[in-house]
């Protein structure tokens, strides 16, 4: 059965140690650190300064990583190749942030045994998986001691962030970037079999009408078409309907990273 649905990364397979060491590197150059977060049957993979406190912290959620090598060879490992959640993170514009992996992405070692291929693929966004994130949430935002989170999402990751947000109080901001909020659109757009596994955060679209939210997706992304927000914004009643952008001359994965720091600077809350 075809589960395609992961929004892969068009390049070679490099070794998941090599993956993890290379966000390592990347995040020592802002002088971030790794920590492993204990959450709901998984080890999570954070990273973030060293020591920040702040009323509102700012989390990155990843996107679903290399979780297909092909149109049906599932991934043995879906540690991102290229962790463009991590990248918008280091250029976060200012005030507290954290940077948030998902499920089985960025483990030393071996995967455990709760990494189950499913977890990465049609039940990437099941009640478990939310369940995990938002236990993750929790610890990051007591270390920041943080009374309100914004959260972004890149890709699947945004479909996670929407999915956490629906169920939180304490989310004041919702962004994401090239994200699938209608998985069931998505997947017929695609042409994919249903992600049976994982909720849709199209279905929250009640949760989430409160929660005030900016989407942005490329004009040129042929892995989440704009089309795709479309179907998610008009789940919402009319006056509450949240803003998609689309933006000309940018695809999936590229290139949201260089003027990141001015798109969402304008959107945080005063004094984030």
């Amino acid at each position: 059965m075809l589960l395609l649905g992961s929004l892969l990364a068009g390049c070679a397979v490099i070794d998941p140690s090599a993956r993890l060491q290379q966000a390592d590197a990347l995040a020592r150059t802002a002088g971030w650190e790794r920590r492993t977060l204990p959450a709901g049957g998984f080890a999570l993979a954070s990273w973030s300064p060293a020591t920040q406190r702040a009323a509102t912290l700012t989390v990155y959620v990843e996107g679903d990583g290399l979780a297909w090598l092909g149109a049906s060879t599932v991934s043995p490992d879906p540690t991102p190749v290229q962790p463009v959640a991590l990248q918008l993170a280091l250029r976060h514009p200012g005030g507290a942030v954290a940077y948030l992996a998902r499920p089985c992405q960025f483990q030393a070692g071996a995967l455990p045994p709760a990494c189950r291929s499913a977890v990465w693929t049609d039940a990437r966004y099941s009640v478990h998986v939310i369940d995990s994130m938002n236990a993750a949430l929790d610890q990051l935002k007591q270390r920041a001691g943080a009374r309100h989170l914004v959260l972004v999402g890149y890709s699947g990751g945004g479909a996670v962030a929407a999915l956490l947000a629906a169920r939180r109080a304490d989310v004041a901001l919702l962004l994401t970037v090239a994200a699938n909020l209608d998985t069931a659109a998505w997947a017929r757009l695609q042409h994919l079999s249903p992600l049976a596994a994982s909720l849709n955060p199209a279905d929250y679209a009640a949760q989430l009408a409160h929660v005030p939210q900016q989407h942005w997706v490329g004009a040129d992304d042929d892995i989440v078409p704009p089309a795709v927000l479309a179907s998610y914004a008009a789940r919402f009643p009319a006056g509450a309907r949240p803003h998609v952008s689309v933006v000309p001359g940018v695809g999936h994965a590229c290139c949201w990273q260089a003027g990141w720091a001015a798109m969402v600077a304008p959107l945080l809350p005063s004094g984030e």
